[in-house]
């Protein structure tokens, strides 16, 4: 019997040419993919997680990436590299009201960091390129804190950095200076890699490079060590003790605004435990309290009953309160905070200015409405701004009210201290926002702000997390989410002004001028290279 053997089909045989294609499309990927993933490291190194030290190699992968490439590249790959850091940083704006103004807002934001991506690629041949990237990246952050519809600075690389070692340069130049030390340490780390794996190839060493190289690193880490003499928690203007009120709401979510009166009898009804606890000796009596923004969506100055809950707390505590309302007057809308005296009554007022687009207010409404009307039902009628700082006399102690958003702004958190506060409240409505990771950012935020202008920050939240934070950005005492509590402790007043209070918003201006000196220098030098190209032919 003869068998006959059944022949195999032969894989397919592709031409070389064929895979050298493909292997070099796949090459093209590589600065593509590893731009996103270095997004989405930054991302990871931003709280709730105590990683901060991940903005580091975040920002070496950025470098090299963008190093030596054609503007427009650089322009698509900090693209990517802003889709991959702030599609999961801001996930949140999406909880309540779905994926559309999220994607929107990411797609918007993103465009600010693919500048700042072009703008690092341009500076990146320049000798010393780390410094000069370092401060168009600050560029960035203060171009986006500002446009469209005055700003968003959220995800500042600041804000990412509370635990981390480049605190403490917050007190010497604010946010762009405490930034632009991680920025510059990062893109140092990739060109002292770049330069070692050079040297080991060519066996030369470029000394000058080197330097650099090591001096962007080591600078910005010696200088916050060295920065640490800037922070104090001692008390100059003696002590307060300071309640802080966390009510909870019924529900969390966009209901919130239908629940104004349970969240209101909320606060005043855990006013009333404290008032208990401090009769059963188990709470210090407080200098005054603090209650969280919206706490009061009622207006007291309109409404008797609401007027008659606040002031039965304020008696049975008898300290004054600083209330969240929502009020109407002059026919306007203002989210206010208003000092409740247990005996005068409201005796003062702030009104937020830095309010929130598309949340207090809603830009360009004839087209929001037309591209979705249940956006344009959800802020029905807009809010206005208020005009100045507000700081609360308490007695002798003077507070400075920072409401919620504006916490991420240097001037509107600025401006209280230099208005003469002793103490930060930053009165906060997070309940919109579930259990989300944003009021984890706000908190950082506000412990970057305590060592920024070396004061205590109190942070009332309807819903959680509140919290009490040392002039050195510790967290002394702090709540959890949706759970009525209050926390009540002496902290230290102070008057004396940071560096950075003291200088505002001119570290910020000195980087532009680095950031635009780089640019120009790079232009110039490209310029120039194409002519003397052309000469030669």
């Amino acid at each position: 019997m003869t068998v006959t053997a059944t022949p195999v089909d032969q894989p397919e045989q592709l031409p070389e040419r064929t895979l050298g294609a493909r292997a070099v499309r796949l090459r093209r990927l590589v600065p593509a993919v590893v731009a996103a993933l270095s997004g989405l490291l930054l991302y990871v190194s931003f709280p709730p997680r105590t990683l901060w030290w991940l903005a580091l190699p975040a920002f070496a992968g950025f470098a090299w990436v963008l190093r030596g490439r054609r503007w427009k590249a650089a322009l698509g790959l900090g693209y990517l590299f802003g889709l991959g850091f702030l599609l999961p940083l801001l996930v949140w704006t999406g909880v309540e009201v779905g994926p559309g103004p999220w994607l929107a807002l990411v797609a918007i934001e993103a465009v600010f960091v693919a500048l700042a991506g072009a703008g690092v690629a341009a500076v990146s041949r320049l000798p010393g390129w780390p410094v000069w990237a370092a401060a168009v990246w600050i560029a960035g952050e203060a171009l986006r804190a500002r446009v469209p519809f005055n700003g968003f600075p959220w995800g500042k690389i600041a804000f990412g950095q509370a635990d981390g070692v480049f605190l403490p340069l917050a007190a010497v130049g604010g946010t762009p200076v405490m930034g632009f030390a991680v920025v510059l340490c990062g893109f140092g780390l990739y060109e002292a890699g770049r330069l070692a794996v050079e040297g080991r190839r060519t066996r030369t060493v470029r000394k000058a490079a080197a330097a650099t190289a090591l001096l962007s690193v080591a600078v910005p880490v010696v200088g916050a060590l060295a920065a640490r003499a800037l922070i104090s928690d001692k008390a100059e203007n003696g002590t307060a003790t300071v309640a802080v009120i966390q009510g909870n709401v019924p529900r969390a979510g966009l209901e919130f605004s239908a629940q104004r009166r349970a969240v209101l009898d909320h606060h005043a009804r855990e006013t009333m435990k404290l008032a208990a606890d401090i009769k059963a000796g188990k709470a210090a009596q407080p200098d005054f309290v603090l209650w969280p923004e919206n706490s009061s969506d009622i207006d007291p100055f309109t409404n008797a009953d609401a007027a008659q809950v606040i002031d039965r707390a304020a008696k049975a505590v008898g300290v004054p309160i600083s209330v969240g309302g929502v009020v109407e007057r002059d026919g306007k809308l203002l989210n206010e905070q208003i000092l409740w005296d247990p005996a005068k009554g409201p005796t003062q007022t702030y009104d937020k200015r830095q309010i929130q687009p598309f949340g207090e207010y809603l830009p360009l409404r004839s087209l929001v409405g037309a591209i979705n009307k249940d956006w344009t039902s959800m802020v029905r009628q807009d809010f206005s701004r208020g005009s100045k700082p507000g700081v609360f006399d308490f007695g002798d102690t003077k507070v400075g009210l920072v409401t919620c958003y504006e916490a991420a702004f240097d001037w509107a958190v600025r401006s209280e201290v230099t208005d003469g506060a002793q103490l930060i409240s930053v009165p906060s409505n997070n309940a919109t926002f579930d259990r989300s990771e944003m009021t984890y950012q706000q908190l950082a935020m506000s412990r970057v702000r305590a060592v920024e202008h070396s004061r205590t920050v109190t942070v009332p939240v309807t819903s959680g997390v509140s919290a009490i934070i040392m002039p050195d950005g510790r967290i002394t005492q702090k709540t959890g989410m949706f759970v009525p509590a209050h926390l009540v402790q002496k902290v230290p007043l102070r008057s004396s002004e940071t560096p950075a209070t003291e200088l505002g918003v001119l570290p910020e201006i000195a980087l532009l001028l680095v950031a635009a000196g780089g640019i120009g220098w790079a232009i110039g030098a490209g310029v120039r290279g194409r002519r003397a190209g052309d000469a030669g032919q």
